[in-house]
């Protein structure tokens, strides 16, 4: 059993433009995740959400200034990027990014080998991504392809969750997992969001705008989101409410 814990989190955002003030986009975030636990994070947009998982994940645009991240006891805002997804964090990110040059086998060759701490056997590891590969129909051509280079949006959010399958983190952040797929893709990436979880016991964050990708990956926790920090909980009912009525009723 691991826990994940969000305490008293602030976090802002460091300007681009030299001499312009840093904006405070996280304002107290509290949370916390227990294995096999999927939480689901709704509101709308400019609340926080996505900087809320980018700062979980170490991008450096995003700083600290108060609060914890304890992952089983360690703090893994004091952790490196790579250091956090050995430690069991996994970020799939709203808009993935092309890594030109670099083949997606690879890729996710060497992500499992610093996550696991050794390279995984050539005859296991083949068996391993072609039964995840084809599990969310993915053609094999794409392991010969730059990462994410001239990816559909749907084929983009398809090897995230295959990333997901493969590394087994501790919890993932699935990020607006469910923007730019069609109804077919979006039970695919469904059903492979549900076997991780089920071989993994891994607990998981779904950062979302719509209760669509909530039908077919059931949440045990409704969060709603607004102005940098959770402002209301509920169970999977939560996001028939914010469905039929929005989130002002909260937001007030």
């Amino acid at each position: 059993m691991s826990t994940l814990e969000i305490k008293n989190l602030h976090a802002q955002v460091l300007p681009n433009e030299e001499g312009a003030e840093p904006i405070e986009i996280l304002k107290g975030v509290n949370l916390t995740i227990k294995s096999g636990e999927t939480h689901a994070i709704m509101g709308p947009n400019g609340s926080g959400k996505s900087t809320l998982s980018y700062t979980l994940a170490g991008h450096p645009k995003y700083e600290v200034t108060a609060g914890e991240v304890l992952l089983d006891g360690v703090n893994v805002l004091e952790l490196e990027v790579d250091e956090r997804a050995r430690a069991g964090l996994f970020l799939a990110m709203q808009y993935p990014t092309e890594v030109p040059g670099v083949s997606s086998s690879n890729f996710l060759r060497s992500a499992a080998t610093h996550v696991r701490g050794e390279a995984p056997s050539l005859r296991n590891w083949v068996k391993e991504v072609n039964g995840a590969r084809d599990a969310l129909k993915i053609d094999k051509s794409f392991g010969e392809r730059s990462v994410n280079e001239g990816f559909s949006g749907g084929e983009k959010k398809r090897h995230e969750v295959l990333q997901l399958g493969i590394l087994k983190p501790k919890f993932a952040v699935m990020d607006e997992t469910d923007s730019g797929l069609d109804v077919d893709a979006l039970q695919v990436v469904s059903e492979g969001i549900n076997t991780y979880q089920e071989e993994t016991n891994g607990g998981v964050l779904m950062i979302t705008h719509y209760k669509r990708i909530l039908n077919h990956v059931q949440p045990d926790y409704v969060h709603v989101f607004a102005d940098g920090k959770i402002v209301a909980t509920g169970g999977a009912e939560m996001a028939d409410k914010l469905e039929a009525d929005g989130y002002e009723q909260f937001i007030a």
